[in-house]
């Protein structure tokens, strides 16, 4: 059972396909640690061009999912409510194993620090119980109310 679908997340955060990348929530401690799910299948876009014949999921897009994951943690927060988060920063990313249609990613985010409208997290990508990419972000929250 998921604590938040598809829906619930268009409604909190602004992306939409094609660059929606969460599918579910499956736990949070609100304003500490979420845990999320995308399930990675064959009929993604970018599978077309990245290693046709042999369909590896872009670094880069595990990173933007685990943003992504990030931003609802940050927004299901009562200071941060109604407003958009950017990333700020990519550190000590690594990768770890390559992410195929068929797998299912687990994402695993903590909040290390918030100071203002600005802070970092850990982020943990895993397939089935093996890491595959892992990262560190920091985060901006706009000042800005976001539009409905």
């Amino acid at each position: 059972m998921s604590l938040m679908n598809a829906k619930e997340i268009m409604d909190l955060i602004p992306n939409r396909y094609p660059i929606l990348f969460i599918d579910r929530v499956d736990a949070m401690d609100p304003g500490k640690s979420i845990t999320a799910t995308k399930n990675v299948t064959i009929n993604e876009n970018y599978f077309q061009g990245h290693f046709p014949g042999n369909p590896v999921m872009p670094g880069v897009l595990i990173i933007e999912s685990m943003a992504q994951v990030a931003s609802i943690l940050i927004l299901k927060s009562s200071q941060f409510e109604n407003k958009t988060v950017y990333m700020g920063s990519i550190r000590n990313a690594k990768f770890r194993k390559m992410v195929e249609p068929g797998d299912v990613l687990r994402f695993e985010v903590k909040i290390d620090k918030v100071r203002g409208s600005a802070g970092s997290v850990s982020c943990v990508a895993y397939v089935g119980d093996k890491k595959a990419c892992e990262a560190q972000l920091t985060f901006i929250v706009s000042a800005k109310e976001r539009e409905e």
